[in-house]
């Protein structure tokens, strides 16, 4: 019994990978604003909550592409390696 593919919207995929890294920016913000560190320090947070958000996409995307494909790729597709 081979399971179909499930359908995978890109338009909530891109929804929940944005909602994500905004997610990751607005920790970043608040740090920022609660803290209210020097400026090298307000940077180093700044670009940690943009790597974060990021990070934070790809994971989400990954997640919602397994979650409706599977973990095995497909052999069809690819190099063929």
């Amino acid at each position: 019994m081979t399971e179909e593919p499930k359908d995978l919207s890109i338009g909530k995929l891109a929804m929940a990978a944005l909602g994500a890294a905004v997610a990751v920016l607005v920790v970043a913000v608040v740090l920022i604003g609660v803290l209210q560190p020097s400026a090298g320090v307000s940077l180093a947070i700044a670009a940690a909550g943009l790597v974060g958000a990021v990070v934070a996409m790809g994971v989400v995307s990954k997640r919602m592409t397994r979650r409706a494909y599977g973990n095995a790729p497909d052999p069809t597709q690819g190099s063929g390696s």
